[in-house]
């Protein structure tokens, strides 16, 4: 099939007219089906001048539900006629935000039947071959979606990619793993189903975003929070490979110690263990077939279960041997993943958004606490975040949060990159958007998200001209490092690729600037502590 603008400019017409009949054509062009391998879909148009089109809810794997509930994703089976793509599918299960969350949503329809994904294109044939771009939303790998108003394609779209949002499994239906289910694989494997998801779907991107006009060798993987750290864990799984020619993590690794899947290792229990666990919770553990019965148990139950005792429900791929052959850090230390450019950085204020009240009311209590978390390196951890009153300890805690689980990360991620032989580009987000609760939050967790997509006008605070300034860069950015590999270029400052020397970074504020090793004391702490976690005896 043919994208057609279809329409005749007569000098003799109004341009007012012109537009009309523009507008009109590329609606119509929108209406007619479009084949991809499954059968044929129909579209709608996304703006006022219909110059991207949009296909929402389009299946890319068997719904895994009865008794595909806990399997590796199956191809979606091919429909007659011509399916209509106009809406969103399925949330994947989740439990919501707590009330007054910054990341609470309004209610939305969820289902196991969930494994849709969605893309907006402004390709006027399907020869165009633009890049393409494939997010993967965050939130800890338990909430969210890829239907979530902050992701509208638009306007990616418009800046000449197209673009691509997914959903996968999530909780306990993306990541429980269990001796049953291991025995019922032929890889002998289980858990990291929402993984494989992300994995079916960029094989569905490679078999058809051509349809789109998307090129299928030009392929970047985007995505914050879990979102990111399944962008890093992509990079390394063979699974993946061939899949995609770029990344772009927004504040979140996979370099952390791993849980395995049959052994207890870096003081996790096995993955298995942690499945018997919720099977006990749901009082699965005692019947003829366990995993039978756990797939009799409902949606709610199983949530409820999870939510329970997340030590039982707990959320994380593990080594399987299969999926992930190695702990990711090896896997990368090695320089086994994937030669991929990456774009890869954090936000200023991590911490302020992902934690309650600080649970430490004065020095000697953070003191103690960070003894029994650090041990013989508790003294150079107080060096690096030194507290000489209560109120540092809330800096100390918040900071030392955001080293740990983003900062470190990141850095990490771009090392290991460029010690393999390929180019790392770091940011460090510090824009604080003016919303009215800013002095609370700062440039939290997140907080770049609608900079990247350039969806300021859907968020609920008003912005400003630096806001859309910084939005327009970062934008670009990203559309001109999935198109070739190199964020350079349009207003955007001089971006040097990170090296283990110089460390360089662009700083994404106001103003944007380049800037070097950053927060390098604290990351070097975090090096030393990860390399004494991962040396631990099993429990």
């Amino acid at each position: 099939m043919t994208f057609s603008r279809r329409f005749v400019c007569v000098c003799a017409v109004a341009s007012g007219a012109v537009a009309l009949l523009f507008t009109a054509a590329r609606a119509a062009a929108a209406d007619e089906p479009l084949s991809i391998d499954t059968g044929k879909i129909a579209g709608g148009t996304a703006g006022a001048d219909g110059r991207v089109r949009v296909y929402k809810g389009i299946p890319f794997a068997t719904p895994p539900v009865g008794k595909l509930r806990w399997q590796a994703p199956r191809p979606a089976a091919a429909w007659q006629g011509v399916r209509e793509c106009k809406e969103f599918g399925s949330t994947c299960p989740q439990q919501p935000y707590p009330a007054g969350s910054v990341y609470a949503q309004p209610p939305q329809p969820q289902s196991e039947d969930c494994l849709y994904l969605n893309v907006w294109t402004p390709a006027e044939n399907a020869t165009a071959k633009l890049p393409v771009m494939v997010w993967i939303h965050g939130g800890a790998l338990t909430r969210g979606s890829g239907s979530l108003g902050v992701y509208d394609g638009e306007s990616l779209a418009r800046r000449g990619v197209v673009l691509v949002t997914i959903n996968y499994r999530l909780g306990p239906f993306g990541y429980l793993a269990h001796p049953a289910l291991s025995r019922e694989s032929s890889h002998g494997s289980s858990g990291n189903y929402g993984v494989l998801d992300q994995i079916a779907e960029l094989e569905w991107v490679s078999r058809n975003i051509a349809a789109f006009g998307g090129d299928p060798g030009r392929v970047t993987i985007f995505g914050e929070s879990a979102g990111s750290w399944s962008v890093c864990a992509l990079v390394a799984s063979p699974l993946a490979k061939g899949l995609f020619h770029r990344a772009i993590g927004q504040s979140g690794g996979c370099f952390s110690p791993m849980q395995y899947l049959k052994e207890a290792r870096n003081g996790h229990p096995p993955a298995e263990k942690s499945g018997e666990g919720l099977a006990a919770i749901l009082g699965c553990d005692k019947a003829a077939d366990p995993l039978a019965a756990l797939r009799e148990k409902s949606t709610d139950e199983i949530l409820a279960a999870a939510a329970k005792d997340p030590a039982q429900g707990r959320t994380r791929a593990n080594v399987d041997g299969w999926v992930f052959p190695d702990e990711i850090y090896k896997i990368y230390a090695e320089g086994k993943q994937q030669p991929v450019p990456v774009i890869v950085g954090s936000n200023a204020d991590e911490g302020t958004s992902l934690t309650g009240a600080v649970p430490f009311s004065d020095v000697d209590g953070f003191k103690a606490a960070m003894q029994r978390k650090f041990g013989g390196l508790a003294d150079r951890f107080l060096q690096v975040y030194p507290v000489a009153n209560s109120n540092d300890v809330r800096n100390a805690y918040l900071h030392s949060l955001r080293d740990e689980w983003f900062t470190w990360e990141m850095r990490t991620w771009a090392r290991l990159t460029q010690k393999a032989g390929g180019k790392a580009y770091v940011y460090y987000f510090s824009r604080v958007p003016p919303r009215p609760d800013a002095e609370k939050y700062g440039a939290y967790h997140a907080a770049e998200i609608g900079y990247a997509f350039d969806n300021l006008r859907l968020l609920p605070w008003k912005s400003e001209p630096a806001d859309q300034a910084l939005a327009d860069a970062i934008s670009g950015a990203w559309v001109r490092f999935a198109a070739s590999g190199d964020p350079n270029g349009g207003t955007l400052a001089s971006w040097t690729a990170y090296d283990p020397q110089r460390e360089m970074y662009l700083e994404l504020g106001d103003p944007i600037r380049a800037g070097s090793a950053l927060l390098r004391a604290q990351c070097d702490f975090f090096d030393d502590f990860v390399a004494s976690r991962l040396a631990q005896p099993a429990p």
